[in-house]
């Protein structure tokens, strides 16, 4: 027997992966017993933001993803295509006619027992079962507080994240490494602002456009002093971010032998050097607004966004520390985690992570799929010890290993790496009849 709480995406996705191989299953919802400020429908994996579930085209990460999906048999995926509505090249839902599809699959599974009602804490499920948190950015406070003890304190509050860019879209004839005072390696990508680019991106910035917040997430909204927006913190003065995280301090740039007037830093944000953080530009523009102001840092004109900057009302656990690569938890290996909650970010993202915790504790799957794979990848990346600084993370290309041979062009790139991981997720599930 397995225990799920929570019949979002990743709960029902997760049911019903185990369901279908054999496995019996709890499903716990509290609604409409209980609702989160988020949730209005009485049905199972109910949209609370966009109707859209990204590309479809192969050529993209969320193209990726879907494939993949669709090769593992997914439920969210097949149901989405089922309800679909006109969106170009996306694919967009009618989300009633979605949940409630999800919903009726879940319901007519054979092997799922479904009870309405809040799980509190996970001492009264039995202790020989198998249990997947899937309760999702929004758990319960008095599960929260379970949770944080069991793990060892989680990631929650009103945060902001910096964006991410590729290492291979940033213009190295303008930008350069070094630490500041050359203490340490030469760890940091540096972006030197003289005076009148320094005023232009400062003046764009504090004009630019930020997201709404959710009214559920205006309540009671505080941001911590650590995680200030950068466009908010740029309206405290004109040197407020010049002496905070675009301080040029102990940098020379090569180009002029002087110090910059300020200094934009890029850090690692994985081990293999792919994806590199924006330091201290945690922020809630709009993503186009990113783009547009970003793009003005001196050696980011044509860079490419991996993440954009996102702010939001969250909860996640710190899962590089805390689960193994199965998505089990270290301390409590029969505890596994699916969804948002293990700090992916998106819809698909958080119905593959169910799945995979479905197939991985049914057996069906022999640890995660390869790194090639888009899935492989996201699922590696929130298990990278290396990472610091912890922050969900979506869907992208940039977390794939290169190809072997260099392909030019972005989206020929982009091609070969997807049709790479299909490729290597064919493969992967050859064996026992996968």
């Amino acid at each position: 027997m397995v225990h799920i709480t929570g019949a979002g995406l990743a709960g029902c996705e997760c049911a019903f992966a185990l369901a279908k191989q054999g496995v019996s299953v709890r499903l716990y919802e509290m609604k409409p017993l209980r609702y989160s400020p988020a949730h209005k429908s009485e049905n199972f994996a109910e949209l609370v933001c966009s109707n859209s579930f990204k590309a479809e085209r192969l050529a993209s990460a969320s193209g990726m993803l879907k494939e993949e999906m669709r090769l593992m048999a997914s439920l969210v995926l097949d149901c989405a295509e089922e309800t679909r509505v006109p969106a170009g090249g996306a694919l967009a839902v009618d989300r009633e006619k979605f949940a409630a599809l999800v919903t009726e699959r879940i319901k007519t599974c054979k092997n799922i027992e479904i009870i309405r009602g809040e799980v509190l804490s996970l001492e009264k499920l039995p202790e020989k079962d198998k249990i997947v948190i899937a309760t999702g950015p929004l758990t319960s406070q008095a599960l929260s507080e379970e949770l944080k003890k069991l793990c060892g304190g989680l990631l929650s509050f009103h945060d902001a994240a910096a964006p991410i860019v590729s290492f291979e879209s940033i213009n190295m004839d303008k930008a350069f490494f070094a630490a500041r005072y050359g203490r340490g390696g030469a760890d940091y990508i540096n972006c030197p602002f003289d005076k009148d680019e320094y005023i232009n991106f400062l003046s764009a910035l504090k004009e630019a456009e930020t997201a709404e917040l959710h009214e559920f997430e205006r309540e009671n909204f505080r941001v911590y002093e650590g995680c200030m927006p950068i466009e908010t913190l740029a309206k405290r003065g004109e040197d407020a971010i010049r002496f905070g995280p675009l301080r040029p301090v102990g940098l020379t740039d090569p180009r002029t032998g002087r110090r910059p007037y300020a200094v934009a830093q890029l850090r690692k944000e994985n081990e293999r050097g792919h994806m590199y953080n924006i330091v201290g530009f945690q922020t809630n523009l709009k993503f186009g607004e990113q783009k547009r102001v970003f793009s003005m840092i001196p050696g980011l004109e044509n860079t490419e966004f991996l993440r954009y900057g996102v702010m939001h009302r969250n909860i996640f656990i710190n899962s590089p520390q805390v689960l193994n690569r199965d998505l089990s938890l270290k301390a409590r290996p029969n505890v596994y985690f699916a969804g948002q909650i293990c700090g992916v970010e998106g819809y698909m993202e958080s119905a593959v992570c169910g799945l995979v915790a479905g197939l991985n504790i049914s057996g069906k799957f022999a640890g995660n799929p390869p790194e090639e794979t888009m899935t492989g990848a996201l699922l590696a990346y929130i298990n990278d010890s290396s990472v610091k600084d912890f922050q969900p993370m979506g869907a992208n290309m940039g977390l794939l290993p290169p190809l072997e041979k260099a392909v030019k062009g972005r989206q020929p790139r982009y091609q070969a790496l997807a049709e790479r991981g299909i490729a290597a997720l064919s493969e992967y599930l050859k064996p026992q009849g996968r």
